[in-house]
Parts: C-alpha cells; sequence; structure tokens
C-alpha cells in the first residue's frame, strides 16, 4: 500500500489526523506521569514502591505490544485506536480518584498497555507509507510529535495540585478528545485490514541483530530517564512548578535534535549516528553531576540529554524497518514495542537502585552507565558488520550527515587499522 498511497496523496494528508491525535495523547501522557511520579513523592512513598509503580507501566507495555497486534489484522488501525484511547482515559481517571499505591501499580500497568497499543497502531501506520529513503525523516516527525507533546503535558503539571483530582481529570479530557481526528481520517489513508505474518523475536534477531539488542538498551535507557526524572527532582527540592520543567526539558531537546538526528542516519550508516549519539548523552549526563540541579546551566545540560538520547529509538526502529520484508512491518513494531518496553521495565530499577545507594545523584551515574552501554554496542556492531559509512555520494549527503561524518570517519579509521593488525 505503501508505493501506491504516495503518488496519489501526500504524507501529510495521510498521517494529518494521526499525528494531531498522538500529539493530544502525549501531551494527557505527560502532565499524567509526571502527576504519578510526584504524587507518590508528596504522599512519602519509598523508593522501590516508586520504582514498582513506574516499572509497572512498562509491564504493560509488553502485554498491549502483544495484544495490538493481532486486533489490527481484525477490525484495523482506527478502530484499535479508539479503543485504547478509551480505555485509557478511563484509567487516567481512576489514578486520580485513588491514593493507593496499589491501585496506581494496576492503573499504570493498564497506561501502559494502551500506550504500547497506541504505538504499535502508530508505528505500523506509517511503516506502511514509508520507503527506506524517507524512513528515518518520517520516523523523525513522529518522534518530535510525541516528544514535543509530552514535554509540554508535563510542563502543565505547574497548573494543578498532584493531590487532587483536577490534573488527572484534564489528561482523562485529551485522551478522549485525542480519538476524534483519528477516527475522521479516511478509511483509504489506513493499512489494509490483513493479518501481518507473523515474525518472533529469535527470527527478527538473527534478520537484524542490530536493531534488536540496541532497541533493547535504549529501552532500558529511557526507562530510567521517564520514570525517574520526577522522583530525582523532587528528592532534590525543587518547586512542583521546577519539576515540571526538569522533565519536559529533555522532550524539548529530543524535538530539536530528533530531525537533524535522524536525516543523518537516512544518509550515513544508522549505527555509528546511534553511537556518536548515545556518546553524547553520556557525557552530558556526567557534566551534570558538576553542579547544583539548580544552576542554569543545568536546564541547558538536561535538554541537551533528552536532545541525544530520544532519537535513539527512532534509530534502533528504522535501521529495524529497513531490513524486514514489507508484509512483516507491523509485526516488526509489535515486537519492537516490546523489547522497549522489556528494557524500560528494568530502566526505574536501574536508576532507583543507584539513586538507593548514592542518594540522588544516582540518577545521573545511571544514566551515564545506560548509555555507555548503549554507544558500545553501536560501535561493535559497525566493527563486526562492514559496511559503508555513507549511502550516498557525498555531493548528496546533508549537513546534519556531514556532521555525524566525521566521528563516524573515526571509527572507520580504526576499523581499518584492526584489519591492517589482523593481516
Amino acid at each position: 500500500m505503501g508505493e501506491g498511497l504516495a503518488p496519489r496523496r501526500s504524507l501529510a494528508l495521510a498521517t494529518w489526523g494521526l499525528f494531531v491525535g498522538l500529539a493530544l495523547l502525549m501531551l494527557a501522557g505527560g502532565l499524567f506521569g509526571t502527576l504519578v511520579g510526584v504524587r507518590s513523592e508528596r504522599v512519602g512513598l519509598p523508593t522501590v514502591v516508586s520504582s514498582l509503580i513506574s516499572a509497572s507501566y512498562y509491564v504493560g507495555f509488553l502485554v498491549g505490544s502483544r495484544l495490538t497486534l493481532g486486533a489490527l489484522g481484525k477490525v484495523g488501525h482506527i478502530r484499535v485506536y479508539a479503543a485504547l484511547a478509551s480505555t485509557l482515559a478511563a484509567a487516567m481517571i481512576g489514578a486520580g480518584i485513588t491514593h493507593e499505591a496499589a491501585w496506581w501499580v494496576v492503573l499504570r500497568l493498564i497506561t501502559g498497555l494502551c500506550t504500547a497499543g497506541l504505538y504499535v497502531v502508530a508505528e505500523s501506520w506509517l511503516n506502511d507509507l514509508a520507503t527506506n529513503d524517507n524512513r528515518g525523516r518520517l520516523l523523525a516527525v513522529y518522534g518530535a510529535v510525541t516528544i514535543a507533546f509530552f514535554g509540554i503535558g508535563q510542563i502543565l503539571l505547574f497548573t494543578f495540585n498532584p493531590l487532587t483530582v483536577g490534573g488527572f481529570a484534564m489528561a482523562a479530557i485529551l485522551t478522549s478528545l485525542a480519538v476524534t481526528p483519528v477516527a475522521l481520517s479516511e478509511e483509504a489513508v489506513a493499512p489494509d485490514v490483513e493479518e501481518s505474518e507473523h515474525i518472533s523475536l529469535r527470527e527478527l534477531a538473527e534478520v537484524v541483530p542490530t536493531g534488536v539488542f540496541s532497541c533493547l538498551l535504549v529501552g532500558v535507557a529511557h526507562g530510567a530517564i521517564s520514570g525517574m526524572a520526577a522522583i530525582y527532582a523532587a528528592r532534590v527540592g525543587m518547586s512542583v512548578g521546577r519539576i515540571g520543567l526538569f522533565v519536559a526539558l529533555p522532550s524539548l531537546g529530543g524535538v530539536l535534535l530528533q530531525w537533524p538526528i535522524s536525516a543523518a542516519s537516512d544518509d550515513i550508516d544508522r549505527r555509528a549516528v546511534g553511537m556518536v549519539s548515545a556518546t553524547g548523552a553520556a557525557i552530558v549526563a556526567a557534566l551534570l553531576l558538576l553542579g547544583s540541579p539548580d544552576r542554569p546551566m543545568a536546564l541547558v545540560l538536561v535538554t541537551l540529554l533528552g536532545g541525544m538520547s530520544y532519537p535513539l529509538y527512532s534509530i534502533a526502529g528504522a535501521y529495524t524497518n529497513d531490513w524486514i520484508e514489507p508484509e512483516h512491518l507491523s509485526a516488526a513494531a509489535s515486537q519492537l514495542v516490546t523489547l522497549y518496553g522489556i528494557g524500560a521495565v528494568a530502566g526505574p530499577f536501574v536508576a532507583g537502585g543507584t539513586m538507593a545507594v548514592v542518594g540522588p545523584k544516582g540518577f545521573y551515574w545511571a544514566l551515564i552507565g545506560l548509555h555507555v552501554v548503549v554507544a558500545a554496542f553501536f560501535l561493535y556492531r559497525v566493527l563486526a558488520w562492514r559496511s559503508p559509512l555513507a549511502k550516498r555520494p557525498w555531493s548528496e549527503v546533508s549537513l546534519p550527515a556531514r556532521a555525524f561524518f566525521v566521528p563516524a570517519t573515526i571509527i572507520a579509521m580504526g576499523r581499518r587499522r584492526r584489519r591492517r593488525r589482523d593481516a
């Protein structure tokens, strides 16, 4: 369908409803997730319980990504989207009317299930439209929309009291409204309702091990950021408004750098771009250890942290879809969300455990270690699987790709030196 649709309709026409719906969902998700994190601190929950609440969201991810794929083949993208968004709204309002940690665990699991399903719908829809030449850029728009509006939703925190139901009700309203633009989308622009050919995780790993394992590792890193940032900010004494800004700025950074980093990955080896981006995130996290979280420079660095880290998922997804057959796109989208969710379940426990041992700054120590692991894996894959660093003639390489080409060339030089030693 993707090949036939592009000449007849612009991508804007084919995706407007999906992107508007996602924007509203992310507004709600950013507000809701931050409310839960701050409320857990305000009522004095132990770190392990707060970590469990955050992790339960990603356990729901695992379930949702598996269930959604089968539903897509039976009733189609638009109906599945509407059902998941409606259930998500109900879970959000439910979380607002209780202060019981056990119920928060259950309701966060439900919100994770629904959110994962919505991601599977969106990513399989977009991959149906994409080609290998524009996939990185199209997923960059998707990443920018989701990250930007998630961050705006987090900033909205300062207008609500986390201990009352008002903010949770607003999140539920926004989620309900997110159904409207998708429901009004023309049937012709949604992917056909058909059973996607199944591809197991083992089969996917055999075809594209780089995409599979990088997605898993990126999930751990992002789970640590999104799951524990609000708790870290509350623990170091930030005000409610400052917490909302602190947890939103990584999303802003992701928006600012999503397009150039993803565009670069369309023109040169995605693995090299991912390695450089993850290394940059680790360096920025290390710089955040050197001073007070209240200094203005800390806000700049947190923005850069998100800018370097959040595009990594788009890179992993685009690299995976470069290598699989079209009939496996929906199944692969489901598997990638599953992998991301598996990693993200561990993320809050990694960051929370480090914070329990070394104090609040353990949040940054965890991010340093996790991004170093991501960078090391990308480097290993570049060295293990030889391919040209540049995908196009130099005259056709975009400006962002040229910026990444310098460190990528250093990698290639190291690879050539190793081959000479082996000879």
